[in-house]
């Protein structure tokens, strides 16, 4: 593959009379290395220890193959945790940012910024949202979504209304406000005491939601789909009565759409497979297609709560991540190929790993999810499974300690889904032995 460079002064200055960038692309990769064991060891040296680090290092990838110092080849369906939607170093995106690069990479919010009005309005224009918060990360976008939610309810019905409802098993991010939100006690641990002004109730049980609301509430906040608890998927007509519930009660709904945005279920958003709008909705991971970049999306009455002096974030929106960001949405609603994609190759992955259940019914005890956010939750050791996937080269991980979760690139295959699941297989029956 080549990609043609625009001809501009200082990348002709940069690059002399070179014109193809695969070229350059290949040389960098020539680049020397340190070894994996040395690099490793280099990592625990200097990087503080929040990470259960897998004995990998990787340093290229194209699509959805990742190598390692030493020239291993790993098929990943982590996807940078739901992040590397149309996979690594997708051209359109690369391009994106070289482009980017040369002409402005930050400027503060104080100004007003080309590439962020052009991606605000591609995601306004795509979804049921009319005003646009741009921030870093998921965490960043449920932070200021929580805070507009109670700053909302404060302008437009009374200062004591300030409680938000969330779930258990759900995962919000890791900010204090975040993790009080997150209905996981194992996000929580060390950090007492935690904000207060918040509640859980079991995902999908709709009469535990409605007893829970009280005078004092003011938002129900709920992923679609839970993500980090396990690809949790509510029962039909949930979000449904969810909404009707928050209607009659004057209550905001908002939709954390981190993990599930961004043409991850085979809609940009996932609230389009239920028949309902949210007043706010945060996005983050796929927007940026692996750069940093998170947003919250609100209808106009919500969002004009948030004046000048109410939120704001230094590096959110920048230029750089935002054309990163166009780049990856309008290739993923381009006349709609990927995301009918992502739905048949959802569909296809989703009915293997059905397969593969009927057969070590015993070994498997559910699978489940949409479009190309799956679960299998095993009554077998994960992370048994994932070491050996590793070995194998494949890229894996669970959560919610036994769920096998798999958000690869919607650029995925059938043959390397096939690949994957022959190898499973084999893990499977040798865990047996």
């Amino acid at each position: 593959m080549s990609y043609k460079i625009l001809h501009e002064p200082f990348l002709s200055i940069f690059l002399g009379n070179q014109t193809n960038l695969e070229a350059i692309y290949l040389a960098m990769l020539s680049l020397p290395f340190m070894d994996t064991k040395s690099l490793i060891k280099e990592s625990e040296k200097y990087i503080m220890h929040t990470y259960s680090r897998n004995p990998v290092v990787l340093i290229k990838g194209r699509g959805t193959r990742v190598f390692s110092p030493e020239g291993k080849e790993y098929i990943d369906f982590v996807g940078g945790v739901a992040v590397n939607i149309l996979g690594h170093c997708h051209r359109r995106v690369v391009i994106a940012l070289q482009k980017q690069s040369q002409r402005l990479i930050h400027v503060s919010n104080l100004y007003h910024i080309e590439p962020q009005i052009m991606l605000a309005k591609i995601l306004v224009e795509h979804s049921f949202a009319d005003k646009v918060f741009f921030c870093n990360s998921g965490a960043e976008a449920n932070e200021a979504a929580i805070k507009l939610a109670r700053k909302y309810t404060k302008d437009m019905i009374g200062a004591d209304k300030y409680e938000i409802i969330t779930s258990y098993g759900s995962f919000h991010g890791r900010t204090m406000a975040t993790i009080t939100a997150t209905g996981q006690e194992k996000f929580q641990k060390g950090f007492a005491p935690l904000l207060p002004g918040f509640k859980y109730v079991p995902f999908g049980d709709i009469n535990a939601l409605k007893n829970a609301v009280s005078p004092k509430t003011c938002a129900v906040l709920l992923e679609p789909i839970q993500g980090e608890g396990g690809v949790n998927i509510p029962p039909p007509d949930y979000l449904k009565h969810v909404r009707e519930i928050c209607d009659k009660n004057n209550l905001l709904l908002i939709l954390d759409e981190v993990q599930t945005g961004i043409g991850r279920t085979g809609k940009l958003f996932a609230y389009e497979h239920f028949g309902i709008t949210p007043d706010i909705m945060t996005i983050a991971k796929g927007l940026g297609a692996g750069v940093p970049i998170g947003a919250m999306l609100a209808t106009e009455k919500v969002a004009n709560s948030f004046v000048p002096g109410s939120h704001a974030s230094t590096f959110g929106g920048n230029p750089l991540v935002c054309s990163a960001a166009i780049a990856t949405v309008e290739t993923i609603l381009e006349d709609g190929i990927l995301l009918d994609y992502c739905s048949r190759i959802g569909e296809y992955f989703l009915s293997k790993l059905k397969e593969l259940k009927n057969e070590f019914n015993s070994e498997i005890a559910d699978v489940r999810g949409l479009g190309l956010l799956l679960g299998m939750q095993m009554n077998i050791d994960c992370s048994y499974i994932v070491r050996e996937c590793l070995e194998r080269g494949f890229l894996i991980n669970y959560t919610a300690n036994n769920v096998i979760r798999f958000a690869p690139p919607v650029i995925v295959e059938e043959k390397e889904i096939d690949l994957l699941l022959n190898n499973l297989k084999e893990i499977i029956e040798q865990y047996d032995e």
